[in-house]
């Protein structure tokens, strides 16, 4: 098979049935319990982004209606635009007052990035839900159950979507990298893991946006393409502070932002990142989480993030302000 950049690959490899999901396996074995008994209550799916909620919602759908009548009795909406009343009064009234398609016991209505419908939205849904239950079944999507409001919580069985382990993640990066016949080593992938965080769509699109660049999976190339910093070389800045050198400290940091154009806050996270791995005692650790809590908030207030940064190096090079 020959490399395609034409299409991406988070849908290229999107998982269609239920037995080629990614980890999730209890959320996996009840929801294929749904399909053998033919019903569905409403449901609520909760977790951070790329964690695979949309699509064990449409693996559960094809298994459940059959591929060929999934587009007949699916209704899927981004409630991050179609978030008003007048949506939940039109577009989903309309479709869920209708009969399912090809014998299907009842229709989907999957309201993806939920927790953006507002208030009112949320309580006329809520109508909804109890007056078409017999014909339709809704599905809520969102990244914080906490922005749904009760009532609709409490008529939805609720899953929630923790991030991918880094061995589902792995195995299916190793997948793609074999389909598209693409040279990768084991610390490329690993550096990808490493960014990504548990989000497999994030973890897919840096894999092909560096495959697009025509070089090898390689921890180089990654963090070139994406414009990542280098853990190794954030660690060595808090290394030089720590060990009183301020000057190559700073030296370190202003590489780090020109280098790979990171901004105030994108520094203060990868130090955040970090931090935990230190060799330095744990009441110094929280010491300087502190400060650099206090940074994070000026940055994001407005203040120069070089600058604060730079203060932040300084108090750690300053040892009477972190004693132990």
């Amino acid at each position: 098979m020959t490399t395609s950049y034409d299409v991406m690959w988070t849908e290229k490899y999107r998982p269609k049935v239920l037995d080629n999901l990614k980890g999730h396996k209890d959320i996996i074995v009840r929801f294929k319990g749904f399909v053998q008994r033919n019903n569905l209550p409403h449901l609520l799916l909760a977790g951070p982004p790329g964690t695979g909620k949309t699509t064990a919602l449409l693996a559960l759908a094809n298994d459940l209606f059959g591929r060929n009548n999934v587009i007949r009795n699916l209704l899927e909406l981004n409630a991050s635009n179609d978030r008003g009343i007048d949506t939940i009064r039109t577009k989903v009234k309309e479709f869920a007052r209708t009969s399912p398609f090809g014998g299907a016991p009842f229709k989907i209505i999957c309201l993806d990035e939920a927790d953006s419908l507002t208030t009112a939205a949320q309580h006329a849904l809520r109508r909804t839900m109890e007056r078409y239950v017999r014909t339709s079944r809704f599905v809520l999507i969102c990244n914080y159950s906490s922005k749904i409001i009760e009532p609709i919580q409490s008529r939805c069985a609720i899953f929630r979507f923790k991030p991918l382990k880094e061995k589902d993640m792995s195995d299916f990066l190793h997948h793609i990298c074999n389909s598209e016949t693409i040279a990768y080593d084991k610390e490329g992938i690993d550096t990808i893991l490493y960014i990504s965080e548990g989000d497999l769509r994030k973890a897919i699109n840096i894999l092909q946006a560096t495959a697009a660049s025509g070089k090898s999976i390689e921890k180089t190339t990654i963090l070139r393409t994406i414009g990542h910093a280098d853990p190794e070389k954030t660690r060595n800045m808090l290394n030089y502070a720590l060990n009183g050198d301020f000057y190559t400290a700073r030296d370190a940091l202003q590489h780090l932002i020109l280098e790979y154009g990171l901004s105030g806050s994108d520094v203060a996270y990868q130090i955040y990142r970090e931090l935990p791995i230190l060799s330095i005692s744990d009441t110094k650790k929280l010491k300087i989480m502190e400060y650099l809590a206090e940074v994070d908030f000026r940055i994001s207030e407005g203040a120069s993030g070089n600058i604060q940064l730079t203060a932040f190096l300084a108090k750690l090079v300053n040892e009477s302000t972190i004693k132990e």
